[in-house]
C-alpha cells in the first residue's frame, strides 16, 4: 500500500490523544533497535504448503483473491493493488505454513543482509523475477527478505460506496445495492504468530529488520517480566504505514495464528463474508472494531483451518510514534462486535493442546507455569 505523508505541525506528546492510555515505564523495551541491519519496507508474502491445489484454488477465489500464477506444483494468489503476490501456496504433503517474506526496500539491502547474517542473495522463481536471502528467525521459522524485479500491474477495484452521514448527502435519488460476492482482496497486511520465545523473537525482528513496535501487550500482575505481545510496523520514517505488519505474542506452541487482507470498506466485508458463509466456509469471529489497530475485521477458516482476515481501515502510524503499553485480554482484543470466540483465542481444549502446552512448560523457552496461567486468565477475561 502506498505510504501516507503525515503533517508534523502539530506537536504531539507521548500518550495524550494517541493510541494508548499507556506509554512505556522507565527502563523498559524501547520498541526499536539503535542500529538495525536493514529497515524492511513492508510484508511481501505469505507461504505454504497444501496437499490440494485445486481445493485452495477455489477458497482463494471465494476469499477474493486473484490468480497471479499456477503451475502443476504452485498456486501464486495476488490483491487488486500493484506490487508482489500477497502468497503462494506450494504442493506438499500436508497443510502447513512455511514462514513470511519482507520487501527489501532496495536492492542493495539484500546485499547487507547476507553479509550480516552469513547468508546468500539467492534468484526466486516468483512472478515478474526476483531474488532473495533466506534466514530462520529464533522461533524456526524460514523469513524471506525480497527484491522483485517487476511488479505486478493494478487490477480493477472493488469501488467503495457513496454514504450520507447526517446533513452531508452525497447519495440522493438513488439506492444502495452492494452485490453479494467475494470481499475483492487489496493487498496482504499483517501475519500474527504464536511463538515460545517471544521476547528473542521480537529483538531478531527489531535488530535484524528495523522493525518498530506499535503497541505492547503485558500480562495483569506480571508487567515487571515484560511485554507477551507486540504489534510490530515497518520503519518508513516520516511515511505512515499499517499499525502493524507483524504481531507476535508469547505461547505453548510456534506456529502460524492468522494472516488479514485489506478489502475496500465494511461492505465490501460483509458482503464477502455472506458469501462465504452461503458457501458453507465458517466464520471464527466477527464483524467488529479492533483496538490495537483499529482495525474493522471479520475472520474466517479455510479449508485446511488457516485462520485469514479481511479487514477495512486500520491505523497508520509513521516513526515518531511511540509504543502503546496495555493490559493482555480477551476483552481488550475489540471495541465493538460479537463476543470473542475460543475459536478465534485458540482455547478449545484437545489432546493435542495439552501435548503442546507440556512440551513448552519442560522445554527451554520462556513459557513457565506463571506466564502460563497469566495467559490462560487474560485469554478468559
Amino acid at each position: 500500500m502506498p505510504p501516507t505523508p503525515v503533517d508534523r505541525a502539530a506537536p504531539q506528546t507521548p500518550h495524550q490523544d494517541l493510541h494508548s492510555e499507556r506509554g512505556a515505564l522507565r527502563g523498559e523495551h524501547p520498541g526499536r533497535a539503535r542500529n538495525p541491519v536493514i529497515k524492511v519496507a513492508d510484508l511481501a508474502w505469505l507461504e505454504f504448503e497444501k496437499p490440494d491445489l485445486d481445493r485452495a484454488e477455489v477458497f482463494a477465489r471465494d476469499f477474493g483473491f486473484a490468480i497471479a500464477a499456477r503451475t502443476e506444483r504452485e498456486l501464486w494468489l495476488r490483491g487488486t493493488f500493484a506490487g508482489s503476490p500477497c502468497m503462494v501456496i506450494r504442493r506438499g504433503r500436508t497443510s502447513r505454513f512455511i514462514g513470511p517474506a519482507f520487501r527489501a526496500a532496495e536492492r542493495s539491502d539484500l546485499d547487507r543482509l547476507a553479509r550480516a547474517t552469513g547468508g546468500a542473495v539467492r534468484d526466486i522463481d516468483v512472478p515478474g523475477g526476483g531474488q532473495s536471502v533466506a534466514l530462520l528467525d529464533p522461533s524456526g521459522f524460514p523469513v524471506r527478505v525480497a527484491h522483485c524485479a517487476e511488479q505486478l500491474p493494478a487490477l480493477p477495484e472493488q469501488q467503495p460506496l457513496s454514504l450520507n452521514f447526517g446533513t452531508e448527502h452525497r447519495r440522493t435519488n438513488t439506492t444502495q445495492r452492494p452485490p453479494r460476492e467475494p470481499s475483492r482482496i487489496q493487498r496482504l497486511g499483517h501475519v500474527v504468530l504464536e511463538t515460545r520465545v517471544f521476547a528473542r523473537a521480537l529483538d531478531w525482528y527489531l535488530d535484524t529488520l528495523g522493525m518498530i513496535v506499535s503497541d505492547f501487550l503485558f500480562l495483569d500482575g506480571q508487567r515487571e517480566r515484560g511485554p507477551t505481545m507486540a504489534f510490530i510496523r515497518c520503519d518508513q520514517g516520516g511515511l505512515a504505514v499499517d499499525h502493524h505488519t507483524l504481531a507476535m505474542h508469547l505461547g505453548p506452541g510456534n506456529g502460524y495464528v492468522h494472516s488479514a487482507y485489506q478489502v475496500t470498506d465494511l461492505d465490501a466485508i460483509a458482503g464477502g463474508g455472506e458469501y462465504l458463509a452461503e458457501r458453507g466456509y465458517r466464520r471464527s469471529w466477527g464483524i467488529g472494531r479492533h483496538i490495537q489497530g483499529s482495525q474493522l475485521f471479520d475472520y474466517w477458516r479455510d479449508p485446511d483451518r488457516f485462520m485469514l482476515e479481511h479487514f477495512a481501515d486500520g491505523d497508520l502510524f509513521s516513526c515518531d510514534i511511540e509504543p502503546g503499553w496495555a493490559s493482555m485480554s480477551a476483552s481488550g482484543l475489540a471495541q465493538w462486535g460479537p463476543p470473542v470466540t475460543r475459536d478465534f483465542l485458540g482455547t478449545n481444549p484437545s489432546p493435542a493442546k495439552l501435548r503442546e502446552v507440556m512440551a513448552a512448560l519442560r522445554g527451554d523457552n520462556e513459557l513457565d507455569p506463571a506466564r502460563l496461567l497469566g495467559l490462560m486468565k487474560a485469554m478468559s477475561s
